[in-house]
C-alpha cells in the first residue's frame, strides 16, 4: 500500500478480532512512531505497550470520563470497549521539557500528534486497525501504569485486526471551503 493509498483508506477501528498481533508487526509500529519528526528532533515521545487484560480493562475503564461525554449525550465511550477487547493498547505519551514551546504554544502536542499518524498509518499499511482515544482520567491512568507526573498521557490507541471491514469515512469537506490562496478569505 502507498503512503496516498493509506492515507485516503485508514480508518477508525473500534472493534477488535481476538487474532494476536504478530511481534514484527507491532515491532513496525513502533518503528514508525520513532520516525516521526519532532521539534529540534527531541524525540519527546514516550509509549507503554499494554498486552495484559486486567490492565486493559482498567485503562478502559479509565477513558470515560463521565462529565465529558454527558455534555456531548454519550452514556459511554465509544471506543471504551475496543480497548479492553484489542489485542494491544499503546498508551502515547510526551516529555514536555523535551520539545519546543514558543509565543504559548507547546509543541509536544505537535509532536506527538505527528507520531500518532505515522503509528495510525503504519498500523493500517499493516492490515491492523486503531483509532486515536484521547479522553481519559490521566491521573488515574498514570498511577496505574507507573507514569510519572511530570509526563503527560496525550492518547490511547487500541490495537489489532479490525474485528469487521472498516466501512467508508465520512465525507470530507471540499478544498474550496479549507484551503486559501495567498491570503485568508472569507
Amino acid at each position: 500500500m502507498d503512503t496516498i493509498d493509506a492515507i485516503k483508506t485508514r480508518r477508525s477501528v473500534r472493534k477488535f478480532s481476538d487474532t494476536p498481533v504478530e511481534a514484527e508487526k507491532l515491532q513496525t509500529v513502533l518503528e514508525a512512531v520513532r520516525a516521526a519528526p519532532s521539534w529540534s528532533n527531541m524525540q519527546c515521545w514516550r509509549m507503554v505497550v499494554v498486552k495484559s487484560p486486567e490492565t486493559k480493562a482498567k485503562i478502559s475503564e479509565y477513558s470515560f470520563v463521565e462529565s465529558f461525554f454527558a455534555t456531548y449525550g454519550y452514556k459511554s465511550n465509544p471506543a471504551q470497549k475496543g480497548i479492553a477487547d484489542a489485542p494491544v493498547v499503546l498508551v502515547l505519551c510526551a516529555l514536555p521539557g523535551k520539545s519546543g514551546e514558543m509565543g504559548g504554544q507547546q509543541y509536544y502536542l505537535t509532536d506527538i500528534g505527528i507520531a500518532s499518524e505515522n503509528l495510525m498509518l503504519a498500523a493500517h499499511a499493516l492490515g491492523l486497525g486503531s483509532v486515536f482515544v484521547g479522553v481519559f482520567d490521566e491521573e488515574k491512568l498514570g498511577d496505574l501504569l507507573g507514569i510519572p507526573p511530570e509526563i503527560r498521557i496525550v492518547g490511547i490507541f487500541p490495537l489489532g485486526y479490525p474485528l469487521t471491514e472498516p466501512k467508508a469515512g465520512p465525507p470530507r469537506k471540499p478544498l474550496e471551503e479549507i484551503v486559501y490562496y495567498e491570503k485568508w478569505k472569507e
